[in-house]
């Protein structure tokens, strides 16, 4: 343009900030030759939206004018960053109000969860639009008011689409079906948002059968809806209905084709969610983050999470935190944890559940300095840990024999970061005393936790380093402690006979297995696996069902057995329930 004048640059400001752009109108708006009321409250507007409201604010301080647009636009950009007692004080500085600044308001404590005080300032208003009474009803709504929202609904002199629906979302949230089904029939005119709520209200109540009845009278289904009565069939554990309906689409999105993946996962169809994400990517429709999080623990071997991997990089996935977590807790699972770091280290950004998973990647396979280098990391970079991220922390240092390290991570959590510990974490706790032999300031911990916090993988742990040990006396109070608290599993049964088997006494080892017996109690027997050639194969313990056992179990006899003498191994420990 060889001249630009005010209305012109008005413009292309204002271009910018609909499309987001506001570093290129912030550079416009400073090379403007002289400013107006307009410029000074777009800018206002954009700074308020993009967050920075302190730069609105200088800019609102020194207009000449203003008017209720710039005043508005500040008093929602204060209400977005929680600072409703400055936006009210501007609010009541205001010398004139319109419609528009009243409901920002209302929305704005509504939003911030001040409710009684968006109801005050409703009760205030000089005229209300559907807009108000909208947002005072969705506002009690989602915080389970639903019988004020109910009143406030009776007294709308008006109503609209968005008002029946928030309504009628509330009472099935409540689970009161019959309420939500009798305002639905009072709707004039329904829309297809209006019948999806039906459905899949209907169905998240268990009535999966009368969400479809729904489906099926719709006058005009949209693919939202199609998505709702696929996932409320596979969410019900009706994969069958989910794929025939899913197979009769005409049309299909992202979602649809995350709902199916995902059902097939949910009902243990993993192959089966894996080939769909076949059939998705042949259809050109392109994977979301929530796509490959899915697929990612749907992977069964590690060759599939790798070429899993290797897609999500050529599609630029792999900075995408919920991605790149499941990706490490799956290469962790498989025994990778080489691959786990490099997926964790091309992250770009760390949350705290990143750091839990690498952390506990590297604890559960017995690499605990690692796992606590990683932790050092961690708080170097700011990063706040939370109670999963020292379940791995303690667990690491318990498999590293670090006694110090561990008494001092555990003191910190209440001390440094005002955490109360759990359950798991004095598991932990108790696991790190016995397996260094602290086995007495073990059982002190046990005795001084919350009673609440004492369960069985708590006195399981002290139970274990009572064996490991040697100490009858204790393993005998402890395991009958456990047996007490969980007298139908055998994990008690189980780990107290395997201390008196360990010490010879074969007379309260016979007594455990027949109280197991009295009881009904059965142990569940262990299994391990192997992939081989992109295949799993399973081995239950006794079990010798495996098409090739012969050849297995002779190979085991010539290679193990001859080893397993050679170290010492004291057969009389071998006991099998």
């Amino acid at each position: 343009m060889p001249q630009r004048d005010i209305v012109s640059f008005n413009s292309m400001i204002n271009v910018y900030l609909k499309n987001g752009d506001l570093p290129n109108a912030e550079k416009l708006y400073r090379a403007m030759p002289g400013r107006s009321i307009v410029s000074d409250s777009a800018m206002i507007d954009g700074y308020a939206k993009g967050g920075r409201v302190y730069e609105a604010r200088r800019i609102f301080d020194v207009m000449p004018e203003r008017n209720v647009y710039s005043w508005t636009s500040l008093i929602s950009g204060y209400l977005r960053i929680g600072e409703t007692g400055e936006a009210r004080c501007l609010f009541d500085l205001m010398p004139e109000k319109n419609d528009v600044s009243w409901s920002t308001m209302v929305l704005g404590y509504a939003r911030n969860g001040l409710i009684d005080k968006a109801r005050n300032l409703f009760d205030l208003m000089p005229t209300r639009n559907v807009v108000s009474w909208t947002v005072m009803i969705q506002s009690y709504v989602e915080i389970n008011r639903i019988d004020e929202a109910r009143r406030l609904f009776d007294e709308m002199p008006f109503r609209n689409f968005y008002s029946w629906n928030a309504l009628i979302l509330g009472y099935l949230y409540e689970k009161r079906v019959s309420e939500a089904i009798e305002l639905f029939k009072l709707v004039p005119e329904r829309n297809k948002v209006s019948w999806t709520i039906m459905v899949t209200g209907l169905a998240q109540n268990g009535l999966v059968k009368q969400a479809r009845e729904y489906f099926d009278q719709m006058p005009h289904k949209d693919i939202a809806a199609w998505n709702a009565m696929v996932s409320a069939y596979a969410d019900d554990g009706l994969i069958g209905e989910a794929v025939e309906l899913f197979n009769s689409m005409h049309e299909r999105n992202t979602i649809t084709w995350n709902v199916i993946i995902g059902g097939l996962c949910k009902n243990e169809l993993e192959q089966e969610a894996l080939n769909h994400f076949i059939f998705m990517l042949r259809s050109y429709d392109r994977p979301n983050e929530t796509t490959f999080t899915i697929i990612v623990i749907a992977c069964q071997s590690l060759l599939e999470l790798k070429q899993v991997h290797a897609l999500l990089i050529s599609l630029g996935f792999e900075s995408e935190n919920s991605i790149v977590n499941s990706l490490v807790s799956m290469y962790s699972k498989s025994g990778d944890v080489t691959d786990a770091w490099v997926a964790f280290k091309n992250l770009k950004i760390k949350d705290v559940v990143s750091w839990s998973v690498m952390i506990k990647a590297y604890s559960n396979h017995g690499y605990g300095n690692r796992a606590l280098q990683v932790f050092s990391r961690m708080l170097r970079s700011g990063s706040r840990p939370d109670n999963i991220t020292f379940v791995g922390v303690l667990s690491a240092c318990s498999h590293a024999g670090l006694l110090e390290k561990g008494r001092k991570i555990f003191s910190s959590m209440t001390s440094a970061y005002g955490l109360e510990p759990k359950q798991e974490h004095y598991s932990c706790l108790v696991d790190l005393l016995g397996r260094a032999g602290h086995v007495k300031e073990a059982r002190r911990v046990v005795s001084q936790m919350p009673q609440g916090e004492r369960d069985g993988a708590v006195l399981g742990a002290l139970l274990g380093a009572c064996k490991l040990h040697g100490n009858i006396e204790m393993a005998n109070q402890i395991g009958e402690e456990l047996i007490k608290l969980e007298p139908t599993s055998s994990g008690g049964y189980t780990l107290l006979a395997s201390v008196y088997a360990a010490r010879g006494k074969w007379d309260e080892f016979a007594l455990v297995k027949k109280k197991m017996k009295e009881r009904n109690v059965r142990k569940v027997p262990g299994y391990s696996q192997i992939e081989v050639k992109n295949k799993c194969h399973l081995f239950l313990v006794g079990d010798r069902s495996h098409q090739q056992a012969k050849e297995i179990y002779a190979m085991l006899e010539e290679i193990l057995v001859p080893e397993m003498k050679d170290t010492g191994l004291n057969y009389s420990q071998l006991v099998h329930f």
